[in-house]
C-alpha cells in the first residue's frame, strides 16, 4: 500500500510537510546516519512507513497484512493474538526467535532473555510500531538474524487498538507526525498508562496476563513527549535508585544507558534522560527527576522488579527521526541484553528475593546534589495578546543551559513494615481478582479460622471532586491496630515473601498512592448503613453515664472543645460510637496484616 501525502502551502508561501507545522516551533534540519536504515518506497519489503518516505504510519488492517505477509515468510516470526480489545479487534504480539517459538513454554526452553517492545500504548504515538516492523523485516529478511542469537524478541505493534482506528491528521497538535494519529484514550476513553495497578481495562488486563505468561527480562514502552522544544530526539528512563529494585537500576544505568547512548549517538541521534521542566516558560528553575507511580508502566515495573524502559521521543522532532531512532534503540538492546544476560538476570533475582523489612510507599522531593548540563533551544517570552499573559516562543537555535538544577523524587516519606503476609475475606471479590489478575501469589483458608492480626481503622475519609480514570478516588488517615478475628473459609493469604510481594505491598497498604484502596476497591466501607435515632441515644447515653463515672469524665473533657459542644449530632454521636451498637467494620479496612 502507498500512501499519497499532500503538501500544505503554509502561511509564508512554503510547502508543509503536515498540516500543523505553520503553528510549531521551527524544525531544525536533521540528516542522522540512520536515514541508511530505510529502503526505498519500491522495494518489495518496504514496510507502509518507508513507502510513505517516513512521513506516515498505516492503519491497523495495513498494518497487520503487512505483518502477516512477514511471518508467512520467515519461521522466525510468529503471530499469536493476545486476546480481544473491547470493539473486537486482535490484541496482536509477533514472537520473534531464532527456534520460532510460538508459545511461552517453547521460548522459554530456548535459554535466552525475552525483550517485549510495547507501542501505542497512547496510540497517536506509534513511532514504536512502525520502527519495530522494520526491524523485525531485517532480521527476518535482511542481514540482521544475528540478533535473536542472544536474546529473543515480543513485539506489541498496537498495545490500544481500538484508540489507534481513531485517527486523523487533527490528533495531537502538538507532535510532528506522522499524517494521521490515533487517540490517546481507548474506546472507553480510560488513559491505558494510568491503568497498570489498578487493571481496570481489557487492553491491560491482557498484557499483564502476557507479562505473566511470557515473562520477559526486559519491558520498552515507547512514547512521544509533550512539552518544551530541546536538542534531544530520543530521551528515556526508568525506576529511580531508590525505590524497590534497586539493583535493576544499577544494571539499567551501568551497562543499559551507555550502551544505547553511544548507539544513538553514532547514528546521528542526541539522547537524553526522560526531560520534565519545573516550569516551562523559565528553563532556569530546572528539571524534574521523575518519580512513577505503579499506574506508569515505570513505575510498575519497579514494583515487580521487571526491568522497564520508558521510551519518549520528542513530539517536536520530524516523525522519520523518531522512527529512526527507535529502531537503533531497539537493535542496541537486544544486542545488549544478550551480551549482558547472566548480570541483568541476576539484577532481577536480587531485587525479587531481597524482601526489605521496611517498604517506602511515598517519596518527596529534593534537589540532587549533581545539576544538568541541558542541551535545550534558545527562547524568548512575551505577553501573548491572545490570552493575555506570559508565552514561550522557540527560537530554533541550539543552546546548552549549564547545571541547571533538579528536583528529585528521592526523599522517602511514609514507610511501611513488611508483613509476613495479607488476609483479604472471600467477599471482596473484585480486589482478589485484580491481584490474581498481577500474578501475585496467593492461597485459600480452607475453613474458618481464628487469627490474631492487624487492622487499619480509617478517619477523615477525603474523595477526589471529580472521577480520575472511571474511578472515585479517596484517601484517609489510617491507623493500625491490634485485633483478634475469625476469617471465613474462603479468605485470600498473600504472602509477602514471593517475588511479587512488593507489588501486593503496594497495590495493599493504604497510604501507597496506587493502592486498591485509594483506587476506589474498598469505597463501600466508607458508607454508614445502620443508624440509631436520636430519642434512642438519649436515655443510653444517660444510663452511659450513670454506669460509668470514667466515661463521664471523658465526655467532660470532649466537652471542653466549643465546636464539639455546640454540635448536637456529634455529641450523640460520640455516645452511639462507644455503645455496642455501633457498626465496628465501619471505617475498617478489610485487608489483615500478619506478622
Amino acid at each position: 500500500m502507498l500512501f499519497a501525502l499532500t503538501l500544505l502551502p503554509g502561511a509564508n508561501g512554503a510547502d508543509l510537510t503536515y498540516i500543523n507545522d505553520d503553528i510549531l516551533p521551527p524544525k531544525v534540519d536533521w540528516q542522522g546516519a540512520s536515514l541508511a536504515l530505510m529502503r526505498e518506497a519500491n522495494d518489495p519489503w518496504a514496510t507502509p512507513f518507508e513507502q510513505s518516505a517516513g512521513l506516515d504510519s498505516p492503519d491497523y488492517r495495513t498494518t497487520m497484512e503487512w505483518l502477516d505477509k512477514l511471518v508467512a515468510q520467515s519461521p522466525m516470526v510468529q503471530k499469536v493474538s493476545l486476546g480481544k480489545s473491547p470493539q473486537g479487534r486482535d490484541l496482536w504480539m509477533i514472537v520473534a526467535s531464532t527456534e520460532g517459538a510460538d508459545t511461552p513454554k517453547s521460548l522459554a526452553d530456548n535459554g535466552k532473555p525475552t525483550v517485549l517492545v510495547q507501542a501505542g500504548i497512547h496510540s497517536g504515538e506509534i513511532d514504536g510500531k512502525d520502527a519495530g516492523m522494520m526491524l523485525l523485516r531485517d532480521i527476518a529478511m535482511g542481514t540482521k538474524a544475528g540478533l535473536l542469537d542472544g536474546a529473543n524478541l515480543l513485539f506489541v505493534p498496537i498495545f490500544s487498538v481500538d484508540a489507534h482506528e481513531r485517527s486523523s491528521e487533527f490528533n495531537r497538535v502538538n507532535q510532528r507526525g506522522p499524517k494521521h494519529m490515533g487517540w490517546r484514550t481507548n474506546a472507553r476513553n480510560l488513559n491505558l498508562n494510568r491503568d497498570y495497578a489498578k487493571a481496570d481495562t481489557l487492553e491491560m488486563q491482557l498484557m499483564l496476563s502476557a507479562i505473566n505468561e511470557w515473562q520477559p527480562q526486559l519491558y520498552i514502552d515507547v512514547h512521544v513527549t509533550d512539552g518544551i522544544d530541546y536538542q534531544y530526539d530520543v530521551t528515556f528512563g526508568y525506576n529511580l535508585p531508590q525505590g524497590l529494585s534497586p539493583a535493576i537500576y544499577g544494571w539499567l544505568d551501568s551497562h543499559y544507558r551507555p550502551a544505547v547512548e553511544t548507539a544513538l549517538s553514532d547514528a546521528g541521534h542526541i539522547p537524553g534522560q526522560l526531560i520534565f521542566a519545573l516550569d516551562e516558560t523559565d528553563l532556569s528553575k530546572g528539571m524534574s527527576w521523575w518519580r512513577a507511580t505503579p499506574r506508569f508502566s515505570n513505575g510498575y515495573g519497579d514494583a515487580r522488579h521487571l526491568p522497564t524502559i520508558l521510551i519518549e521521543n520528542h513530539s517536536l522532532k520530524p516523525f522519520r527521526q523518531r522512527v529512526l531512532g527507535t529502531y537503533v534503540m531497539l537493535e542496541q538492546t537486544l544486542k545488549t541484553v544478550a551480551t549482558e544476560a547472566t548480570s541483568l538476570k541476576a539484577a532481577i533475582m536480587k531485587d525479587s528475593f531481597h524482601y526489605a523489612q521496611l517498604i517506602t510507599l511515598t517519596w518527596e522531593d529534593e534537589i540532587q546534589p549533581q545539576g544538568w548540563d541541558f542541551k535545550g533551544i534558545d527562547y524568548k517570552t512575551e505577553t501573548s495578546s491572545i490570552s493575555g499573559t506570559k508565552v514561550v516562543r522557540w527560537l530554533g537555535e541550539p543552546k546548552l543551559y549549564p547545571q541547571l538544577p533538579v528536583l528529585g523524587s528521592t526523599k522517602a516519606g511514609i514507610k511501611v513494615s513488611r508483613p509476613a503476609a495479607y488476609f483479604i475475606p472471600p467477599q471482596w471479590q473484585e480486589a482478589i481478582a485484580r491481584l490474581r489478575l498481577h500474578g501475585i501469589r496467593m492461597t485459600e483458608l480452607k475453613q474458618d479460622t481464628q487469627m490474631k492480626l492487624q487492622q487499619y481503622r480509617f478517619d477523615n475519609p477525603v474523595f477526589d471532586t471529580k472521577d480520575f480514570e472511571g474511578r472515585h478516588r479517596v484517601k484517609a488517615d489510617s491507623k493500625l491496630e491490634k485485633v483478634s478475628v475469625t476469617l471465613p473459609a474462603g479468605t485470600v493469604k498473600i504472602p509477602t515473601d514471593q517475588p511479587l510481594g512488593d507489588l501486593a505491598i503496594m497495590l495493599l497498604e493504604p497510604q501507597s498512592p496506587d493502592s486498591l484502596l485509594q483506587w476506589g476497591f474498598f469505597n463501600p466501607i466508607f458508607s454508614r448503613t445502620e443508624y440509631m435515632e436520636d430519642y434512642a441515644v438519649e436515655p443510653m447515653a444517660a444510663k452511659m453515664l450513670q454506669d460509668n463515672p470514667g466515661l463521664k469524665a471523658e465526655f467532660d473533657q470532649a466537652l471542653l472543645d466549643p465546636a464539639f459542644a455546640a454540635d448536637p449530632h456529634a455529641r450523640l454521636r460520640w455516645f452511639y460510637e462507644r455503645s455496642p451498637y455501633y457498626d465496628n467494620q465501619y471505617l475498617r479496612y478489610p485487608v489483615y496484616r500478619g506478622r
